[in-house]
């Protein structure tokens, strides 16, 4: 068990604290989104004649409230408009299919959703700009994140004022956000995420720069718009922190006023710390821990250097969190020894919105705080002797193989200390393991099995070793475990094979970033369709240096048609 520090919370809401900085610095810039910004006062103003327009519609406490925009200036005045109503945030991306916007909709209660043309109509309806002054507690409801259930049915997880509250101060206490602080805002709006890189810094005087997607998919101008903005925070998936690693090792240059780079959503591997500090030793990286039922990030590993072990941990809880690690009974297991991360303190959220059976399930009565709640991972992790975290991997990734429950995220673990692994993954194909590796060359199979043999009983050992530059990932930045899946079901290109020299070299590119053979990519084939995510598209237009655009390629998602465009431009992809 660990506990974080005591830190005792101001009795005020985040969007209080954000209104106590409107009236001390009612000039001073508070939001940036490409040639737009916005003072405080400016900022708390709109968000006021808002909030009173959401009033005149019903909204009340605790009355649920979509916002449907893009990330710009307009959707961080809804999302303070809504607490200040004393409502409840339910962000949702305009892009995701409508079918999914209702079943979220639906299931939360939403009476109330805010489009840009309802927040612009509001807008006209000559509210007054002063602050509202409606009372909202500590225990209200704050937001409602949907994400990806087990089941395939998504669940809204609710949390609560104080736990958002307690997640912002420990960022801004960790991160050393104050006066004048840039923050970057990156990551979509259905991410909870977003939402800490949207508010934080306005609650100490800071600045948020919301960063245009399109930017993001460039690395390059990605880049130059964190040195441009005098960005002193940032957060990126760890996928994406290999593609910037990658830039900045091809064009070395200063960061700016860069300070820290948080990297979270996936396990972040040693490879790419160590290659981080060796060519920006003065910018510090945090692996940050938590989920969506938690309040967000509930762990905070600050690195200046690279780890001394072999794996990356997760560090110690932020204030006012308690972390144990507990068996099937839930019982504490002993020091370094594997268990089901358990959760307690202000950070636990209240359950899933309209979901009874899957919130009794993750959420159970905390024996150590009367009235207060205990919430069930799923994930797999051990306590270290120095008091941190480690992540092992997900308790629902087990498999029943010949009668033995294997835990794929133990088998991982062994996997990826294994020298020369760089990133791993296991799936079971046939009643077979099967893994997946990346490093910089193919290894000797029957030694990694003997190497696996000594560390695990013989029934968890793959049967079959695949060697990939490196793993295809999912938008999100995970390891995309389909993908590999569909690797090992023989997929054969659709139709012809490649006919130009530029066809040849394409395929080859796309066989290296999507982790598939050259043999399974035909001249008829999408890009999309064998497996390409955002992610993955963003790391081909770097391995053809720049030669596409990413909208090039979502314009031109077939082998063929792209390397129409490539010879049209005379830009022929260079050979091995």
């Amino acid at each position: 068990m660990s506990t974080g520090p005591r830190r005792a919370l101001p009795d005020h809401r985040a969007h209080e604290l954000f209104e106590i900085q409107a009236r001390e610095r009612p000039d001073a810039i508070a939001a940036v989104h490409g040639d737009r910004q916005l003072t405080y006062g400016e900022l708390n103003a709109r968000a006021n004649q808002l909030a009173r327009a959401l009033v005149a519609r019903g909204v009340t406490r605790e009355a649920v409230v979509g916002v449907q925009t893009e990330r710009n200036l307009d959707w961080l005045t809804a999302v303070l408009a809504v607490f200040k109503a004393g409502g409840v945030y339910l962000p949702i991306e305009p892009h995701f299919p409508a079918e999914r916007i209702a079943k979220m909709v639906a299931r939360a209660g939403a009476n109330v959703v805010l489009t840009q043309a309802v927040i612009e109509a509001a807008y006209r309806e000559g509210h007054a700009a002063s602050d509202l002054g409606i009372a909202v507690g500590p225990d209200q409801l704050a937001y409602i994140y949907f994400t990806s259930g087990s089941t395939g049915e998504p669940k809204g997880a609710m949390c609560e004022q104080l736990g958002f509250l307690n997640h912002l101060l420990a960022k801004i206490d960790d991160l050393q956000i104050g006066a004048g602080t840039v923050v970057a805002q990156t990551a979509p709006q259905c991410f909870d995420i977003s939402l800490w890189q949207l508010i934080s810094a306005l609650l100490v005087g800071g600045r948020t720069l919301i960063v245009e997607q399109e930017t993001i998919l460039d690395a390059e101008r990605f880049l130059e718009r964190i040195v441009a903005g005098g960005v002193n925070v940032g957060q990126v998936v760890p996928s994406y922190l290999e593609v910037l690693v990658t830039n900045l090792a091809q064009r070395p240059r200063e960061l700016g006023a860069l300070r820290y780079v948080v990297a979270t959503g996936e396990a972040l591997k040693k490879e790419p710390v160590e290659r981080w500090f060796a060519i920006q030793p003065g910018i510090k990286l945090v692996n940050a821990y938590g989920l969506t039922e938690t309040s967000d990030d509930t762990n905070h590993e600050i690195m200046d250097r690279p780890p001394d072990g072999e794996r990356v941990p997760l560090g110690r809880p932020i204030h006012n969190v308690r972390i144990d690690v507990v068996d099937e009974q839930l019982s504490p297991v002993a020091l370094g020894e594997g268990g089901e991360i358990v959760f307690s303190g202000v950070c636990v959220g209240r359950g899933y919105i309209n979901d009874p059976e899957r919130t009794r399930n993750a959420f159970l009565p905390d024996p150590h705080r009367p009235g207060g709640r205990v919430y069930r991972s799923g994930d797999y992790g051990r306590w270290l002797p120095d008091g941190k975290l480690q992540f092992l991997g997900r308790r629902d990734s087990q498999v029943k193989i010949s009668g033995f429950r294997i835990e794929i995220g133990e088998i991982e673990s062994a996997l990826v200390r294994l020298p020369g692994v760089r990133d791993g993954a296991v799936v079971v194909h046939n009643q077979q393991l099967v893994a997946f590796y990346a490093g910089e060359a193919a290894l000797d199979a029957a030694l990694m099995a003997q190497q696996l043999g000594a560390r695990l009983p013989a029934y968890m050992v793959p049967a079959a070793f695949h060697w990939r530059d490196s793993l295809p990932l999912t938008d999100n930045g995970k390891t995309d475990r389909k993908a590999l899946a569909a690797a090992l079901q023989g997929a054969k290109q659709n139709g012809e094979s490649p006919h130009t020299p530029t066809e040849e070299r394409l395929a080859a590119a796309w066989a290296e970033v999507l982790g598939i053979s050259k043999e399974q990519v035909g001249r008829r084939d999408d890009f999309f369709a064998l497996g390409g995510t955002s992610l993955t598209a963003l790391k081909l237009v770097i391995a053809l240096d720049r030669a596409v655009t990413f909208k090039d390629l979502t314009e031109h998602s077939g082998l063929a048609d792209l390397a129409a465009v490539l010879e049209r431009r005379g830009a022929l992809v260079s050979g091995d």
